[in-house]
């Protein structure tokens, strides 16, 4: 036996014993620390999210420390979401939030305490389109690509803005945020989607993004979280996946599974395969968007969505779960006061492992 070959192999061993995460370098500390507490949280809780919750509700806009979740449980959700289309390309996002604000809010979900996570339905590069226009295109976006500058554009518009989120007024540390790009790739319906272009190329692009944003920008206060669409399993799972060293949170989105009551036991059975396999890579598992538009099932909070998550001990171990957006009457995955599912919510947010913000531990220091 080689003896420094030995050596060398049993050091690697050791490293990934103490630092699993090859990625734990690339993190602020108070990043890795987001990250370590959301890995320990998940074996024992499930924090609750919510889309846009702080800008706007379904009858209000830009009321100060207003939110649905609030006005219905006497809480904010533990998780925010929020949306970055159009960035660099116009001073409001694609759901009409000005990012003035945008910035602002995450600042303010910092302070109480939550998560901040990022979505980008980022317009086509090679069409002006929409991210729905889908016009095949990642091919021509890459390095050397006749589209790459386009991309690059709106990809330092990106940077620029994950760069700007401080802790204080104009200084402080960064925010950390988790930065969710290309999602729902499994479906048809974005054009970065299955069907319009290869996985090898979706791959080149996911790491040219986090390479700018970690090492050509120096942004150390990102985490990344890979969220297909519903899955069969764990090889469709990872056909597109751009590999650990680009991944920190193992995603889901599914609305598929929970609008219909027979339904319910796939999406427990996709969480359990989504776990086990996250787990194996040393990532977060959570379902990263979820809902059900309008709720009309005035129980649907604990007896569908919460009893498909509860019902198995490995699907239970997501450290979150975010549901969509409340624009307006008809576009609404959270409930507002009044509403015929708020009594249920109520009891959903009360469950033990069920947590809001003012229920979380210090997960930045």
């Amino acid at each position: 036996m080689n003896f420094s070959r030995w050596k060398i192999g049993v050091a690697c061993v050791l490293i990934f014993l103490v630092c699993p995460n090859s990625n734990a370098q690339t993190r602020s500390l108070q990043t890795q620390n987001l990250f370590e507490n959301l890995r320990k949280l998940a074996k024992t809780n499930v924090l609750f999210g919510h889309q846009d919750d702080l800008a706007y509700g379904v009858h209000w806009k830009k009321e100060r420390h207003r939110s649905d979740i609030k006005d219905v449980c006497g809480d904010y959700p533990a998780l925010f979401g929020w949306e970055i289309g159009h960035i660099g390309q116009s001073e409001f996002s694609l759901d009409t939030v000005w990012f003035k604000d945008m910035r602002k809010w995450i600042q303010e979900a910092y302070h109480l305490g939550g998560v901040n996570t990022i979505s980008w339905h980022l317009n086509n590069p090679c069409t002006g389109g929409s991210s729905w226009d889908n016009t095949d295109c990642i091919h021509d976006m890459l390095p050397g690509g006749t589209y790459h500058q386009i991309y690059l554009d709106q990809l330092k518009a990106v940077g620029d803005f994950i760069g700007s989120l401080h802790t204080g007024f104009l200084s402080g540390q960064r925010i950390p945020v988790i930065f969710r790009p290309f999602h729902e790739h499994s479906g048809g319906w974005f054009w970065w989607g299955k069907g319009h272009t290869s996985a090898e190329d979706y791959k080149t692009l996911y790491r040219f993004t986090v390479d700018y944003l970690r090492k050509d920008r120096g942004l150390d206060n990102v985490l990344i979280c890979y969220s297909p669409d519903v899955v069969a399993d764990t090889t469709a799972y990872l056909e597109f996946y751009p590999g650990d060293d680009y991944v920190d949170i193992m995603g889901l989105d599914d609305y598929r599974d929970v609008g219909q009551r027979d339904r319910a036991a796939e999406l427990t059975r996709r969480l359990h395969f989504l776990v086990e396999l996250a787990e194996s890579h040393g990532k977060i598992p959570v379902l990263s968007e979820t809902g059900f538009n309008e709720i009309p099932d005035s129980n649907w909070w604990t007896e569908v969505l919460w009893s498909a998550i509860a019902s198995d001990p490995v699907a239970s171990r997501i450290a979150y779960l975010m549901v969509w957006r409340n624009a307006r009457t008809n576009h609404h995955f959270g409930p507002f006061k009044g509403h015929p599912s708020a009594n249920d919510f109520i009891k959903f947010v009360q469950e033990p492992q069920v947590l809001t913000v003012s229920e979380l531990p210090d997960l930045y220091h």
